[in-house]
């Protein structure tokens, strides 16, 4: 019987700007600024032309990954699903490297379907000696077309680890390996050309991608030894939300305590770790200020959850309509908590459906 070799997979990336395509510009302060486009980037790897994979590529923007907003990646998401169903079998996005941790994530909360999303991007611009950005991308296509990397939803490839989106952070201003997971480490790796996934993440969140007919913004105030609360005044009446990076296992000053009581009965206020891994608690300590007695004034927990991840994922609760309830039951199940009233329910998302 004659056999039909199946198509090559079919990739779209799609360029945000950052440092991996920067050049020098004479009119940017003396330094490097985005300049070069989607195909400069992917011609400059002579091994995708030998790859069994159809690239497309789309210059969604040109912008650092510092001006990026979340208008931005919704837009984004957007454009995926649009390449999705006309036959893209992954995607790749490249930007810069600041807000990677927070896009990912985002595109994780919003992507729907097995294809998956690769963020990556560069350490190094194209005019420094052991520019990253090449191997980076090339590695992040392979991820892309592989069918190991289908389910995954967005993850991170950089310096050849792939990184759950929930997971992965920043950790390093300038090294190549400047991307790590604390809490659970890379999923995967590609070795010898060959995607390795070893491990996959337990039941990924996904919400509507509704949109606020109002802008929506989430503040995100990091607790500071002697803070007094002053950064907090007058939140709740320019913010819809507010998360609260706290020490260690969540702690605050018992001079914030107040303040952050009297948020909390306005708006919804998220309590998360300061610390970057590990947890907040529940019941372990019992002072004024402590994780115990913010969660008993009604903050809301953050669980395993940076306060990086928790402010975006509040962002798009409330862009969505979520009421409290829902947001404490999704949020709980993001950062690895599921509350008994939520573990009936089949997904967050079949919940905001249901209410709306």
């Amino acid at each position: 019987m004659p056999t039909t070799t199946p198509p090559s997979p079919r990739v779209a990336v799609f360029s945000l700007g950052g440092t991996i395509t920067m050049t020098s510009q004479p009119d940017s302060y003396q330094g490097v600024a985005p300049s070069l486009a989607a195909s400069e980037l992917v011609e400059a790897i002579p091994e995708l032309a030998h790859a069994a994979v159809s690239i497309d590529v789309e210059d969604f923007r040109q912008l650092p990954g510092a001006s990026l907003g979340i208008e931005d990646l919704l837009d984004l998401a957007s454009a995926i699903d649009k390449r999705v169903a006309d036959g893209s079998s992954g995607s790749v996005v490249v930007q810069g490297t600041d807000t990677i941790e927070e896009t990912a994530y985002l595109l994780d909360l919003v992507h729907h379907g097995d294809t998956p999303i690769v963020v990556t991007g560069a350490m190094r611009n194209p005019t420094m000696a052991g520019a990253d950005g090449p191997a980076n991308l090339l590695a992040a296509v392979r991820v892309a077309a592989s069918p190991q990397a289908r389910g995954l939803g967005c993850v991170v490839v950089f310096d050849n680890a792939t990184h759950a989106a929930r997971y992965v952070r920043k950790m390093h201003t300038g090294s190549t390996a400047a991307f790590a997971s604390p809490n659970v480490g890379p999923i995967g790796h590609v070795v010898e050309e060959k995607v390795r996934i070893l491990t996959r993440p337990t039941r990924r969140l996904t919400l509507p991608p509704a949109r606020s007919e109002r802008s929506t913004r989430v503040a995100l105030v990091t607790m500071t030894l002697g803070d007094d609360g002053e950064l907090l005044a007058g939140i709740q009446d320019r913010f819809d939300g507010l998360v609260v990076a706290a020490f260690g296992a969540g702690h605050v000053p018992a001079r914030v305590v107040p303040t952050l009581t009297e948020l909390a009965a306005r708006i919804p206020v998220v309590l998360a770790s300061r610390t970057g891994a590990g947890s907040i608690l529940s019941s372990t300590y019992g002072f004024p200020g402590s994780e115990r007695d913010l969660l008993d004034r009604g903050l809301i927990s953050a669980g395993f959850l940076d306060p990086l991840k928790v402010r975006v994922l509040l962002h798009l609760l409330l862009s969505a309509g979520a009421t409290r309830s829902q947001i404490a039951s999704t949020v709980a199940q993001a950062g690895g908590f599921d509350p008994p009233e939520a573990a009936t329910s089949q997904s967050s998302e079949q919940e905001f459906d249901a209410q709306s």
